[in-house]
């Protein structure tokens, strides 16, 4: 029980260290809001964009305009050429060789084919095209399966990892440079009190870290918590146990600020990328499949997005809970193994 003491005093000194440090609190709690509203309103749902076309006669024109996707300028032939040149339109129709209608569109451009698809629609029903098959579109926007839900548990995952890494590692490798950590190797604290402090420390953040992007999502864009709120806690302490003890690892042996920096953006620059934060992992090959699902902040952020999205239990992320432990029960064992005081 002598180590008590000691370990309620460094955690209240890792409190303090957050609080007077304004660039920490900033990216603890600001960033994560104000990525949220960029991202938010950048993909926030919203009606079809209008596509500017040009016809270069007034019955194309006329034809059309019976699309409501299209807005349709009648210029000369020259003067909708250099519109489409000058990317003022995206397809300008004109009269082809016998009785045709020519699109004049850049391939390479998406809203140059989708105009062609819409005014070809267009001009085949002015002429009377009917479809032998009948079809209507029933329209849906519900809450889950817009990119401002994919979004936020991948920037919860993300903070908590982030936060975790730089706030250890940078912390450890900091007071072992000024010789900190030789000083209290000299009292009777143990070793396990002392790392024991960031872990507790990295708990008393996580409100912070997942409760602000969690509950703007929710306020401010609607976005669903379908899972339990214990449950959602119990991932996101699990997370946060496992990206410490990584960055007690990364700390466990560098000696500058320099060595340490590097060490972390090596471990997870890739996760930044691999792991789905900004958009899914599927996209890449199925060959690295099984070495980014390995990764702790693609099983953090699979759990979280069963979790909040689709209303899975613990159980139901259950293989993502055991990548976190596996690299919780790894890390932390290398760390007290290798860790240097001086």
């Amino acid at each position: 029980m002598r180590s008590l003491p000691a370990f309620v005093q460094l955690v209240l000194l890792r409190v303090r260290e957050f609080i007077r440090e304004p660039e920490a609190v900033f990216w603890a709690i600001f960033f994560p809001v104000l990525l949220s509203v960029g991202l938010g309103i950048a993909f926030r749902n919203r009606p079809a964009d209008v596509l500017q076309v040009a016809a270069a006669s007034p019955a194309i024109a006329r034809a059309l305009a019976g699309d409501p996707g299209l807005f349709v300028e009648t210029l000369d032939p020259a003067d909708a050429r250099e519109a489409l040149r000058l990317g003022r339109v995206a397809l300008v129709a004109e009269p082809g060789p016998n009785d045709t209608i020519a699109y004049r569109y850049d391939e390479a451009n998406p809203e140059g084919r989708l105009a062609r698809l819409l005014a070809d629609a267009a001009v085949q029903r002015a002429a009377g095209r009917t479809d032998p098959v009948g079809a209507t579109d029933v329209l849906v926007s519900e809450p889950g399966a817009r990119y401002i839900d994919f979004f936020i548990p991948g920037l919860v995952g993300l903070g908590i990892m982030s936060n975790a890494l730089w706030g250890l590692g940078f912390s450890i490798v900091d007071a072992r440079r000024r010789k900190l950590t030789k000083r209290l190797m000299a009292t009777p604290m143990p070793r396990l009190a002392y790392l024991g402090s960031y872990l507790a420390w990295r708990m008393m953040l996580l409100v912070i870290e997942v409760g602000v992007p969690v509950g703007f999502g929710v306020l401010a864009f609607g976005v669903p918590v379908r899972g339990s709120l214990a449950g959602l806690a119990a991932i996101c302490a699990l997370t946060s146990l496992t990206f410490s003890a990584l960055g007690v690892l990364i700390a466990s042996r560098a000696r500058t600020v320099e060595g340490v920096s590097g060490l972390m953006n090596l471990a997870q620059v890739p996760m930044w990328i691999l792991s789905g934060v900004f958009f899914s992992a599927r996209r890449f090959p199925d060959a690295v499949q099984p070495i980014i699902h390995a990764l702790p902040l693609t099983a953090a952020i699979d759990a979280l997005r069963a979790h909040m999205l689709r209303g899975a239990g613990l159980a139901g992320v259950a293989p993502e809970l055991g990548v976190l432990a596996a690299w919780l029960v790894i890390s932390f064992a290398l760390a007290m193994w290798l860790f240097r005081w001086r």
